[in-house]
């Protein structure tokens, strides 16, 4: 069920729904008719056994994930009452999302679904802000910083480290998305039609209403995202939605592995590590003059590697550098988080989960890329 918040709302991983939060305070709920519709639960229990929690009673479903729980009940044969509940509007919003999403996916229609309670059934998304570059400054030969201005950003400062930016086509105002009242968002088409990627809030002031994105530039004429960050001018305005996609991991032993795209976040975990927290960093990038200043403390350990001409995604300098690493040798709590390119994401899942045994509780290991695949189709983000 969860990944059709991953396609709608800009998350990046399974496993990072495994945290729960422990209030719940706002809650909808929908009455779902059809005549599959015991097979549909079913297939979501099968499906999600991760998150689901045992009730004891026949045809009674709940489950657990990072935005909030879900409660079903099979009513009859072909009803089944869905009741969903959050800590916050954003966070409630999500869940509709991802209940529409999975019984699109299941029934093949949302026909029917009508949220009842908290929350807002139509209009603009509560997750959406429309925000102004204030300004641009290239960082490295490979990244280009843009701030930009937004009001209300207060929730954006907690709940996930990512965001889903919406470009618009150039020449043209602005279409943004509104909600339906399925609680999947309606996009713009044709010639109003948004490119959409995922991005990471590199820093960010509620405050003062301004937060920064890096951007990895690329060559060649399929990087929309890198096109745009590289021309970008103080009023150009672009949308936002988030945040999501997992937060600072918790644990007093990290080890975190990325390429240029995981470089604004893991920049953003060291930002916000206790100095309780141990924190050792690999991070591939081109060379010394991509290797840009990151928190500078006794516990943390940083470890550049350099492609040094090799292509991004064919050097597999971080597996390289876990291999080297005598798992034995890790703290007994140690926990890994990756962001990279596909083919090393499965390299370094592979050695931590079935080479060190790692519990699926103490990693987070993502795919942020895959070389020759642009857009939604085939990475979590365009970095």
């Amino acid at each position: 069920m969860w990944h059709a918040v991953r396609r709608q709302q800009a998350v990046t991983c399974a496993d990072q729904y495994r945290k729960t939060r422990n209030m719940a305070q706002l809650s909808a709920e929908t009455r779902i008719e059809n005549e599959a519709i015991r097979s549909m639960m079913e297939r979501l229990s099968a499906d999600h056994r991760d998150y689901e929690i045992e009730t004891g009673r026949d045809n009674h479903w709940e489950f657990k994930t990072y935005y909030g729980s879900l409660h079903a009940v099979l009513e009859r044969h072909d009803s089944v009452m869905i009741r969903v509940l959050a800590d916050d509007e954003t966070n409630l919003s999500y869940m509709k999302m991802a209940v529409a999403g999975h019984v699109a996916e299941y029934l093949g229609t949302t026909e029917g679904i009508r949220w009842q309670g908290d929350g807002m059934d139509s209009g603009t998304p509560i997750f959406f802000r429309e925000i102004t570059v204030l300004s641009s400054t290239r960082i490295s030969p490979h990244m280009q910083r843009l701030r930009f201005r937004a009001d209300n950003l207060e929730r954006f400062v907690h709940g996930g480290l990512h965001i889903r930016i919406l470009l618009p086509p150039s020449g043209r105002k602005p279409v943004w998305p509104t909600m339906g009242s399925d609680g999947l968002v309606v996009w713009p088409t044709g010639t109003d039609a948004l490119v959409v990627r995922v991005y990471t809030i590199r820093a960010i002031n509620a405050a003062e209403g301004w937060l920064d994105v890096d951007f990895v530039l690329h060559a060649g004429d399929s990087t929309p995202a890198a096109t745009f960050a590289e021309k970008a001018r103080p009023g150009d305005v672009i949308g936002m939605f988030g945040p999501g996609g997992g937060d600072v991991p918790e644990g007093r032993n990290l080890l975190l592995l990325g390429d240029d795209t995981a470089l604004p976040a893991i920049g953003r975990i060291l930002d916000r590590l206790t100095p309780a927290t141990q924190a050792t960093v690999y991070l591939e990038v081109d060379g010394p003059a991509d290797a840009i200043p990151l928190a500078e403390h006794e516990n943390i350990t940083v470890n550049w590697l350099y492609r040094n001409g090799c292509e991004p995604g064919m050097a597999g300098l971080l597996p390289q550098a876990l291999r080297a690493l005598e798992p034995s040798n890790l703290p007994p709590d140690v926990y890994v988080w990756a962001g990279c390119e596909f083919s090393d994401f499965k390299e370094i899942r592979k050695i931590v989960r079935k080479d060190w045994g790692l519990k699926r509780d103490r990693q987070l290991i993502v795919s942020y890329w895959r070389r020759g695949v642009q857009g939604e189709d085939g990475t979590e983000h365009d970095e």
